[in-house]
């Protein structure tokens, strides 16, 4: 696998989600500065040694509603 992609969100309870694509990996951060570190020690702990993709991306979604 050479890279792995979360989808990081806001909790409705405060602080921030991230979920990834294809693989079981889910983790909660307070803040976004806290989240990479978060996301790193998440994918170490699911990999195998040496194992693990070389890129990890965070994709934001931001919900908003809109009147019509």
């Amino acid at each position: 696998m050479q890279e792995v992609i979360f989808v990081v969100e806001e909790a409705p309870e405060g602080g921030y989600i991230a979920r990834a694509l294809g693989v079981s990996i889910y983790t909660e951060a307070d803040s976004l500065t806290e989240l990479p570190d978060k996301v790193r020690d998440a994918v170490r702990c699911h990999f195998e040694e040496g194992k693990a993709p070389k890129v990890v991306r965070l994709h934001h979604v931001r919900e908003e509603v809109i009147a019509v």
